[in-house]
């Protein structure tokens, strides 16, 4: 597993001195950033060959959200190659070897021209060397948005959301879901399913729903025509 160190910043806790949702996720895509980079299949590389991993599909469990100036590990390891499909799981450890969260990912190799799917060059299946799965409840990759909601305030996409590609960042999509749900739920579970890019200037039209019990929220993150760019699901519990 490839792995880095770092230590929980200021900037990446809440109101309660620990790391957020948000800066877990950040964590986890820089990991299978810093492992392409670092074995010679990163940014460049793809660029050169017109092409860009897409994110369809998070699964993250969180166990304990580690404290301000917390020493951590942050890994990543690819388990499955299935034509255009490559799937990683992160972990996110103590010095100690405590499993605070770990995750399962999903995602596309896409030829940016056509905008197809491409299978990986030898190289690439060369480079990831696949590891075992990690031991996790697996969830589907698909995620049902409850049949009723609540509409809220439409908003447009800004720079600030945009990544190298000039597309909305995987991880600001979770920011916008957050922004629909009460500051103080605690998310235990976070599913997220991508299913169209949102680019800049890009109408985004909050649809939320909340179970019955309440321990559960689904956001639907849709375009003006109420075709969904992404949906979130958070599941609360005891951390």
């Amino acid at each position: 597993m490839y792995t880095f160190d770092s230590r929980v910043r200021y900037s990446e806790v809440g109101v309660d001195g620990r790391l957020t949702i948000e800066s877990l996720l950040d964590y986890f895509q820089d990991c299978s950033t810093f492992h392409s980079e670092d074995i010679g299949l990163g940014v460049e590389y793809l660029n050169e060959r017109h092409q860009v991993w897409m994110l369809s599909a998070w699964q993250i469990c969180v166990n304990r959200y580690p404290r301000l100036c917390e020493d951590i590990v942050i890994g990543t390891a690819p388990y499955d190659f299935r034509g255009f499909i490559g799937c990683r799981n992160f972990v996110m450890r103590t010095k100690d070897g405590e499993a605070l969260a770990y995750a399962n990912s999903i995602w596309t190799l896409m030829d940016i021209r056509k905008m197809l799917p491409a299978r990986p060059s030898e190289r690439m299946l060369e480079g990831y060397v696949l590891e075992e799965k990690y031991p996790m409840e697996y969830a589907p990759r698909k995620i049902a948005m409850p049949k009723e909601g609540e509409t809220l305030e439409a908003f447009a996409v800004k720079q600030h959301h945009l990544d190298t590609n000039n597309h909305v960042n995987n991880g600001q999509y979770v920011r916008m879901a957050m922004d629909c749900i009460p500051k103080e739920f605690r998310i235990k579970q976070l599913r997220v399913e991508y299913k169209n890019q949102a680019m800049l200037e890009d109408i985004v039209c909050p649809v939320v729903a909340v179970s019955e019990d309440g321990a559960m929220y689904t956001v639907s993150l849709n375009d003006e025509e109420g075709k969904p760019y992404s949906i979130v699901e958070m599941t609360g519990g005891s951390l």
